[in-house]
């Protein structure tokens, strides 16, 4: 991989995790504290866990991986929380969270996004890794955008004044 390519990988991946963080702000903007921890059913997550997840999964796969630090989440925790981060709070959190995985990753070497190391009992390249926590990120904030509509019945307008209808072009 050739300088020019891995540095337009960091551009793409560092795109769509800002996308994922504008569209979760959004959702954010629209939900109440009391919102944040509602659960339809013991089987599904608040969005307070999902932020909590989203922040222990970039964490451990790209701060501590490819930033080469000790791997300190405990994902269960996540998911077990009923409440006691406030809104503010983990919106505070996803966004500082978001910005080290930048960080981390546009400081990353070549050797680094092609070695291969072992994170969760995966093992990934750092490509791999960096293609997860955007996925990850990513599934993620469909469901946190689908619980914002499901609890306010309201179109989120993430595109708003936009035309998505434009077709392709050569640039």
């Amino acid at each position: 991989m050739n300088e020019e390519i891995s540095q337009e990988f960091k551009e793409q991946i560092v795109y769509r995790l800002d996308e994922s963080l504008r569209m979760i702000t959004i959702s954010f903007d629209q939900l109440s504290e009391d919102d944040i921890w509602k659960r339809f059913n013991q089987s599904s997550n608040s969005v307070g866990n999902l932020m909590l997840h989203l922040c222990g999964n970039v964490t451990q796969y790209a701060i501590a991986s490819l930033g080469g630090l000790d791997d300190k989440r405990d994902r269960d925790a996540e998911f077990e929380a009923k409440e006691g981060v406030s809104k503010a709070e983990l919106l505070l959190k996803l966004n500082s969270t978001i910005e080290e995985a930048k960080k981390t990753l546009l400081n990353c070497a070549i050797s680094e996004l092609m070695r291969k190391r072992e994170v969760q009992g995966f093992t990934f390249s750092g490509i791999g890794i960096a293609i997860h926590v955007t996925e990850h990120l990513s599934y993620h904030t469909g469901q946190i955008a689908f619980w914002t509509k499901q609890l306010k019945n309201k179109d989120l307008g993430f595109y708003d004044g936009m035309d998505l209808n434009i077709k392709n072009k050569e640039n």
